[in-house]
């Protein structure tokens, strides 16, 4: 299963530090991470004495397989340690994240000053890790000793527990916007829109206070000229383009006017079925 957001026609960035999950418990969290992974351009995936084994078998795999949404291809790479001074014996630095204070004496950083640090090592020929622990425990303290830093987020305190896949999600969101920028996969398109011009804006101030006052809006009727102001102001406070009041004008006229019924419906219902009120109904024209 992809997201709607997948395409496949795009380049696709990699690289980034490896990420290396200490004793993952469920198969669906594997799942996640590699998703989270490939949302962020990370295809370095390490698993230390994975509860039940690596790969799994059965629903435990389809479980996993369904949960990565398209990031299969980072299940079928994982890579399986038996230790995790193993799985970190060829990186030249790495991170422990944690949730609790371990008093190691080590810096502690939040990703969003820390992924440019790898950013930057990484770019320059540098090999980084991040060790996230077992979803019940946490990395214990042992394996915090492995690493040169910690990395926590700036959490509600009394609630500073994440999801194993969010923890990873975080990390790398930071580690992409350190390493590829802040553009957007997509953005506005740029139209000229036609402003519209002040002999179009006071025809339709004109109509739509007409029809106004025809049911009683301005009143008391002292403060008409307030209220006119008022509407005027907002609408000039929009910019309006011309083809906004041509679409304001039309509801208006649907408003006042009521239904519109078009030669559709004049041959759906024949000419002795339609009623005589109905046939004189011209179809509206959207004003010009």
């Amino acid at each position: 299963m992809t997201g709607a957001g997948t395409d496949k026609t795009r380049p696709m960035v990699s690289g980034g530090p490896a990420i290396i999950l200490v004793r993952p418990q469920l198969a669906v969290n594997i799942g996640m991470c590699a998703r989270a992974m490939a949302n962020f351009g990370l295809d370095d995936l390490r698993l230390v004495s994975p509860r039940e084994g690596w790969p799994r078998t059965d629903e435990r795999r389809e479980t996993a397989y369904a949960a990565a949404a398209g990031a299969v291809y980072l299940l079928e790479s994982a890579k399986v340690y038996e230790t995790l001074e193993d799985a970190v014996a060829d990186l030249g630095f790495v991170w422990a994240t944690t949730a609790r204070k371990r008093g190691q004496g080590k810096r502690v950083l939040p990703p969003a000053i820390a992924m440019p640090e790898t950013a930057a090592g990484i770019s320059a020929g540098e090999k980084h890790g991040i060790l996230f622990g077992p979803e019940r425990t946490g990395l214990d303290n042992d394996e915090v000793a492995l690493a040169d830093a910690i990395l926590t987020f700036p959490v509600n305190p009394a609630y500073a527990s994440l999801n194993l896949a969010q923890a990873v999600l975080l990390t790398g969101y930071e580690y992409f916007r350190a390493s590829q920028g802040d553009a957007l996969p997509f953005a506005n398109l740029e139209r000229a829109p036609q402003p519209a011009d002040r002999g179009m804006l006071i025809a339709f101030f004109d109509y739509l206070e007409d029809q106004l006052e025809a049911r009683g809006f301005f009143r008391p009727i002292g403060k008409k000229p307030l209220m006119q102001r008022n509407l005027r102001n907002m609408f000039h406070r929009m910019q309006l383009t011309h083809q906004d009041v041509r679409t304001l004008w039309g509801a208006v006229t649907r408003l006042v006017e009521g239904p519109r019924h078009t030669v559709q419906t004049r041959k759906r219902l024949g000419p002795k079925q339609t009623p005589k009120k109905v046939r004189d109904v011209e179809p509206d024209v959207t004003p010009e």
